[in-house]
C-alpha cells in the first residue's frame, strides 16, 4: 500500500525565501516609488516663452504638499540657484518661490522635491524659456524620489513591517479565538513573538532610514540626528513613534495570551473537581474576553497608524476612508495572518498536541467572515482611488490592482478546497487515530514497558530512564507518522501550503500598490496637463506670447433668434487678476445685440465656486470685466449663460487651464 506523506517544512521556507528574493529584486530594479500629489499646473508654464522675466515661480499640486529647505530650484542655463531659497504656500495646494530680479534671457530649469499629504516624496522638474529658448547645462532626468538603495530598503521595510502586523496579529486572533491550547506549542509562539520583532525592527529601521527616503537619498543620511529630528516633526514620524509605543503593549499582550493559556491545569480530588472546573471555566471566559479587547485595541491602534498617515488620510471622504482602511487591514490580518498560524499548527505541533478538526471549522468560519470584510471594504478602497472604469486598464494603480484582485481570487479557490478538507477533518484529535491505531498501540505499549519494567526491577535506573527516553521518541515518531499517514490531513496541509505561498505574493504586491500614484491622481494629472496644452494652442494669435486665453462656444437659447457664438478672452490666463472680454454673435459672424451675458468659474477637483462675473457692456456683443480673481491655478469650468430674450437663455460651458 502506497503511503500519503505529507509535505515537510522545509518547502515552505524555501517558497518564502524565494518569493523574499524576488520582491528584493524587484525593488531594487523598480522605478522610484510614484508619489500620490502630482503636478497639476504651474506658472510659468513648462516650455513656455514669456517675454519678461517673472518674479516667482509657482507650482499646483492634486493635494497638500510638505515643503523643507530647498524644496524649488530655479536653476538658470549654467546650473545657478536664482531662486531666494524660501518656497511658501500661497493658496490651497500652490506654492511660490521668489526669484531674484534681472534675470538674463535664456532657458530656466525649475526641479523641485516635496513630501505630499500621505507621506511620499515627489520630485520632478521642467523649463520654460525668458525671451528665447538658450543651450543648458542642467539636466532633468535625475530628478528622483524614493529610489536607490535608501528607497529599495525602506520598500522593503514597509514590506516587512506589513507581514509582522499580520503575522502577530493574525497568529494571536487565532489563539485566542479558534485553539487556545496551541498557546502551549513552542512554535506557534515562536511565530507570533517573529512577528512582533519583525514589526518592532522594521518599524525603527523605517524612522531612520525616512529623513533620507524623503530628502538627498543618500546612505549615509540614514544616522544623521538632525534628519531623525525633522521627520519627527512630521505626520510619518508621529505614526512611527505610535507605533513602537503600541508594540510596546503588545508585548506584554502577547505575554499574558501565551503565559496565561500555557499553565497547566491544576488537579484536586475528586470532591472538589467539578467546583474547581466551574471555577476554572469561568477565569477562563474572563480571561478571553479581557484579552479579546485589549488585543483588539492594540492591534486597532496598529492599523490606524497607516491609516492617519497614508492614502486614507488624504483625498476624498477622509473621515469615512481611514476607519474602512483600519478595517480593511486588521480583516487582512485575521485571514492571512491565522493562516500563517494555521499551517505552522499543521506542520510544526508536537504528535501529542495536535490541532482539533474543531479548531480548524473555527478558523474556517473567521476567515469567511474577514474575506467578506475584505470585500466590502476593498470596493470602497478601489472606488476611491480610481474614480472611473478607465483608470482601472490605463493607470499603474488600476493594472497593479487588478492583479491583486487575480490574486485573492485564486487565494479564495484555494480557501474553497482547504474549506471542503476541514469538513472531513474529526472533531477531535482522539478520534483521528480511530480503533485500530489504538488497539496497536496498546500492543507496542505492552511490549515495550516489559524492557523498561525489567531494568527498573533490577536497580539499573540509568538503563531505565534511557529506555524510557526511547520509548517516549519511538512513540512520538508513531505518532506523527500516522497523522502524516492520514489522507484529510496530508490534504489540507498542502492546500494551506498554497494558500500561504498566494499570500505571500499578494502582500507582496499589496505592498507595492501602497506606494503606487492612485489612478484618479494620475488621470487628474493627464487631464491638467492637457488641459495645458489645449489653452496654450487655443491662445489668441494676437496675444503677441502673453498667454490670453480665447474660448469658442456655441449656443442656442431655443427661441425665435436664439443661436449664436459666445467668445471669451482672459488674459493674461494666470493665478490672480486677469482681465476678461465676452463677444456674442451671430451665426454670420456679426455682433449679436443680447440683453444680459453672465459668467462663472469653477474648479470642481478643488471644489471652488462657482465664482459669479458679472461683465459690463461695453458695446454691441461686446462686454468686459476688469480685475477677475483667479484663486488658484487648475482645470477651471468656464461657464457663459447668455440670455435673448425675456424666457431665452442657456447656460454653456469649457475647460480651460488657467494659471
Amino acid at each position: 500500500m502506497t503511503q500519503t506523506i505529507a509535505p515537510r517544512v522545509r518547502p515552505l521556507v524555501l517558497l518564502f525565501l524565494a518569493v523574499a528574493a524576488a520582491l528584493l529584486a524587484g525593488l531594487a530594479g523598480a522605478a522610484p516609488v510614484s508619489a500620490h500629489a502630482a503636478l497639476t499646473g504651474s506658472a510659468p508654464q513648462q516650455g513656455v516663452v514669456v517675454d519678461k522675466a517673472p518674479t516667482q515661480v509657482t507650482l499646483t499640486f492634486s493635494e497638500k504638499v510638505a515643503l523643507s529647505d530647498g524644496a524649488f530650484r530655479v536653476l538658470d542655463p549654467n546650473g545657478k540657484r536664482v531662486d531666494t531659497g524660501k518656497a511658501t504656500e500661497l493658496s490651497g495646494t500652490t506654492y511660490g518661490v521668489p526669484l531674484h530680479s534681472g534675470l538674463p534671457d535664456g532657458t530656466f530649469t525649475v526641479a523641485y522635491q516635496v513630501v505630499s499629504a500621505d507621506s511620499h516624496p515627489v520630485a520632478g522638474a521642467f523649463t520654460f524659456s525668458i525671451g528665447a529658448p538658450s543651450v543648458t547645462s542642467v539636466s532633468v532626468s535625475d530628478q528622483t524620489a524614493g529610489g536607490g538603495v535608501v528607497g529599495a530598503l525602506y520598500g522593503f521595510g514597509r514590506y516587512v513591517s506589513y507581514a509582522g502586523f499580520i503575522v502577530m496579529v493574525g497568529g494571536a486572533a487565532f489563539v485566542l479565538a479558534c485553539w487556545q491550547r496551541g498557546s502551549g506549542v513552542r512554535a506557534l509562539q515562536r511565530l507570533v513573538v517573529s512577528g512582533w520583532l519583525a514589526m518592532t525592527a522594521a518599524t525603527l529601521a523605517l524612522l531612520l532610514m525616512r529623513g533620507s527616503y524623503t530628502g538627498s537619498g543618500k546612505v549615509g543620511d540614514v544616522f544623521d540626528l538632525g534628519l531623525l529630528g525633522d521627520v519627527l516633526q512630521t505626520k510619518t514620524g508621529a505614526a512611527l513613534v505610535s507605533r513602537l509605543l503600541l508594540l510596546a503593549a503588545g508585548a506584554l499582550f502577547i505575554a499574558v495570551l501565551f503565559g496565561a493559556y500555557a499553565r497547566p491545569e491544576t488537579e484536586g480530588d475528586e470532591d472538589e473537581g467539578e467546583e474547581e472546573e466551574l471555577d476554572e471555566s469561568s477565569a477562563r471566559r474572563d480571561l478571553t474576553f479581557g484579552l479579546g479587547i485589549g488585543g483588539g485595541v492594540v492591534a486597532i491602534g496598529l492599523a490606524a497608524t497607516w491609516a492617519l498617515a497614508e492614502h486614507a488620510s488624504t483625498g476624498l471622504q477622509p473621515s469615512i476612508a481611514m476607519p474602512v482602511d483600519v478595517l480593511h487591514l486588521i480583516a487582512v490580518a485575521v485571514w492571512l495572518g491565522g493562516l500563517s498560524a494555521l499551517l505552522v499548527a499543521l506542520f510544526r505541533a508536537p504528535a501529542d498536541t495536535p490541532i482539533e478538526g474543531s479548531a480548524v471549522r473555527r478558523f474556517s468560519r473567521v476567515a469567511f467572515g474577514s474575506v467578506l470584510a475584505l470585500v466590502a471594504t476593498g470596493i470602497y478602497q478601489s472606488w476611491r482611488q480610481l474614480g472611473s472604469w478607465s483608470a482601472l486598464t490605463d493607470t499603474s494603480y488600476g493594472q497593479l490592482l487588478l492583479v491583486k484582485i487575480s490574486l485573492v481570487a485564486v487565494l479564495v479557490g484555494i480557501a474553497y478546497i482547504s474549506r471542503r478538507w476541514t469538513a472531513q477533518l474529526p472533531e477531535t484529535a482522539a478520534a483521528e487515530a480511530g480503533g485500530d491505531t489504538e488497539s496497536a498501540e496498546d500492543q507496542a505499549d505492552d511490549t515495550e514497558k516489559e524492557p523498561v519494567a525489567a531494568a527498573a526491577k533490577g536497580g539499573d535506573t540509568k538503563r531505565a530512564a534511557q529506555l524510557a527516553r526511547q520509548r517516549a521518541a519511538v512513540d512520538t515518531a508513531r505518532l506523527k507518522r500516522l497523522r502524516n499517514a492520514d489522507p484529510l490531513r496530508s490534504g489540507l496541509r498542502r492546500s494551506v501550503l498554497a494558500e500561504t505561498g498566494v499570500a505571500v505574493v499578494l502582500l507582496a504586491v499589496t505592498t507595492v500598490l501602497t506606494s503606487t500614484e492612485p489612478g484618479r491622481t494620475e488621470e487628474e494629472a493627464k487631464a491638467a496637463t492637457s488641459a495645458s496644452s489645449s489653452s496654450s494652442s487655443s491662445s489668441s494669435p494676437d496675444s503677441d506670447g502673453t498667454g490670453a486665453l480665447t474660448l469658442d462656444m456655441p449656443f442656442d437659447t431655443g427661441g425665435q433668434d436664439g443661436k449664436g457664438l459666445v467668445r471669451l478672452d482672459i488674459n493674461p490666463a494666470r493665478v490672480g487678476g486677469n482681465v476678461m472680454h465676452v463677444y456674442v454673435e451671430r451665426p454670420n459672424g456679426r455682433a449679436f445685440d443680447v440683453p444680459e451675458v453672465k459668467v462663472a468659474f469653477t474648479l470642481t477637483a478643488k471644489k471652488i465656486g462657482p465664482l459669479p462675473v458679472n461683465p459690463d457692456r461695453v458695446a454691441t456683443g461686446h462686454w468686459t470685466a476688469n480685475e477677475v480673481q483667479i484663486p488658484m491655478a487648475g482645470d477651471w469650468k468656464v461657464a457663459v449663460t447668455v440670455r435673448t430674450s425675456d424666457i431665452d437663455q442657456v447656460t454653456v460651458d469649457k475647460n480651460a487651464q488657467i494659471g
